[in-house]
């Protein structure tokens, strides 16, 4: 494959890399008498416009887990697999409504400071070093493997300099203009990152026609696999355990996409750096209606795809170019890079430029909120509490610096993950419930306490634990309980509220605490131009999933 990228091919990608970096500097760039502080470095000196926000919640959140791993599902498993991004749409709404207007009125730079004010220090360090742990070990690492897989089988670029440029690039502007560059540059890249995947889908639906238009290409691979554009699985289908029925709709996912999109320091501190919180609302709005437009440059490339490698007159008329690096039910990931090779020259670069500003995009943002959480929950309390803005911004750089190494060691050895944004989801839903329920009745809960939330944050742990390894050995138990992920997700959230509660109660006499957040109907109020776009995104949900439903 590796020949078939033209000069051309590289001189677009290059083109595209030398204005990210470029525009990354200038915006990064310390006016004449002014010292950079922690509010420009980590929230972008709050001056961030709801178009901003919007392009920059999209591209922080696209990355290679959805070029890669969810053209790969789509490849597996079908449409189902959008509803990931289809609810995460109609949960953006939520957050935008009932949480940003807490979080900014508390003038938050981090959520675990939140954890701070509402229940304790103790508790907001846990969740810190949990947090830095996550973003390192599990986010950076997967998405360094994904893209720098891309790159190896697109232009045959070995895994391990991959992975390395790939940090390096991201890098080069984001260590040093902080958040300020990262979503400026975000807005480039959500335009990159969209035109590319439409080439892409344009291409896969075109080809799969003979020629024939896209709707053409549409029409054929839904007449020959009607069953992948099931939004709602039947227990027969062998990727049900992934995506359970109706219980997407009304069970676990909710934990997944609320604790992602509502308490993830690298998706909402885009949000706290917003003018006011009507541009933030805003700003979300716009990230809603484009999560309704994502699958359709993520997952249909990827049913495409199948449906191209299952048609030998279709393989024939490829070429023998075609037969290399094929995916398959059990290396469903290769599905996109698989598919790029089609491109037409110059075209080629552009999507392999989208496949490299989701990458990048997402690694700056997961690495600016990492030193995010380490300079102000970590470092500036408990090793210099009189760190000066100099110094504060300094460590912020170095502790990116180290966690970008930390996941270049480790990205190599995720070889072999199958289905990778199955696998993401999976291992952050054994931490995700217990966050989600310390947060959702901190919020909304004025009786939760300190010691409730501590004892259901550690006790979600092992209840997220014993449904997961319980399939693997436990069988004979009578306290064997075999659930799909996303069920055992809601049961571990549901279980840990009613620890949280009781707790709580019998601590305080049912009282409530006095950190309880006062809430008000004036609070959550929104602007007209939010409650329109709310129901018109509420509207095409409701229509997808009438289209979509089996």
């Amino acid at each position: 494959m590796t020949s078939s990228f033209s000069t051309l091919d590289y001189a677009v990608f290059i083109a595209y890399a030398a204005m990210i970096l470029f525009v990354g500097l200038w915006v990064s760039r310390t006016k004449k008498g002014h010292q950079r502080n922690a509010e420009d470095y980590f929230l972008a000196s709050k001056s961030l416009p709801w178009w901003a926000i919007g392009a920059s919640l999209i591209a922080a959140n696209i990355s290679a887990e959805q070029f890669i791993g969810m053209s790969g599902s789509g490849f597996a498993v079908g449409l189902a697999i959008a509803s990931y991004e289809w609810m995460a749409a109609l949960t953006l709404l939520i957050v935008g409504k009932f949480f940003l207007p807490i979080f900014i009125k508390k003038e938050l730079y981090t959520i675990p400071e939140f954890v701070e004010q509402r229940y304790s220090t103790n508790l907001k360090t846990i969740l810190a070093v949990f947090w830095i742990g996550l973003y390192i070990f599990v986010n950076l690492t997967s998405v360094l493997y994904l893209g720098a897989l891309a790159m190896e089988t697109i232009m045959g670029i070995p895994m391990i300099y991959g992975v390395i440029g790939l940090a390096l690039f991201a890098a080069a502007y984001s260590l040093y203009g902080g958040l300020s560059a990262v979503a400026w540059t975000d807005v480039i890249q959500v335009i990159f990152l969209i035109l590319g995947g439409l080439v892409t889908t344009y291409l896969a639906l075109s080809t799969v026609s003979g020629g024939e238009g896209i709707m053409r290409g549409f029409e054929i691979i839904y007449e020959r696999v009607p069953d992948n554009f099931a939004m709602i699985l039947d227990k027969s289908n062998p990727e049900f355990a992934n995506l359970p029925g109706i219980w997407v709709l009304v069970g676990g996912m909710w934990v997944a996409n609320i604790y992602y999109w509502g308490f993830n320091q690298y998706i909402i501190q885009r949000t706290l750096a917003a003018k006011s919180l009507k541009e933030s609302q805003r700003g979300i709005l716009l990230a809603a209606f484009l999560k309704l437009l994502i699958p359709l440059i993520v997952v249909i490339p990827g049913i495409a795809a199948y449906v191209m490698v299952n048609d030998p007159e279709i393989m024939a008329s490829l070429g023998e170019s075609a037969m290399v690096n094929l995916p398959s039910l059990e290396q469903p990931d290769k599905a996109y890079p698989w598919l790029l090779q089609f491109l037409p020259v110059g075209l080629k670069g552009i999507a392999f430029a989208a496949l490299a500003a989701a990458i990048v995009s997402s690694l700056a943002s997961m690495l600016n909120s990492t030193s995010t959480i380490f300079t102000m929950d970590i470092y500036k309390p408990y090793i210099n509490k009189n760190a000066s803005d100099n110094t504060t911004v300094k460590v912020g750089r170095i502790s990116a610096a180290v966690a970008l190494v930390i996941a270049c060691l480790i990205a190599p050895m995720l070889a072999g993950l199958g289905q990778a944004f199955q696998y993401i989801q999976e291992y952050t839903g054994i931490v995700s419930p217990g966050i989600l329920a310390v947060f959702i009745l901190g919020l909304f809960w004025k009786k939760a306490t300190n010691k409730g939330a501590i004892v259901g944050a550690l006790a979600s742990i092992p209840i997220a634990m014993y449904f997961k390894v319980a399939p693997n050995g436990w069988s004979d138990s009578p306290l064997f309980l075999e659930l799909p992920f996303l069920n055992q997700m809601g049961l571990t959230a549901i279980l840990t509220m009613i620890i949280i509660a009781v707790v709580s109660l019998k601590e305080n006499k049912g009282k409530d605490d006095e950190h309880g957040i006062p809430l008000s109907k004036s609070l959550f109020k929104t602007d007209p131009v939010f409650n329109i776009g709310a129901f018109a995104v509420m509207v095409i949900l409701v229509a997808l999933y009438a289209i979509f439903w089996n």
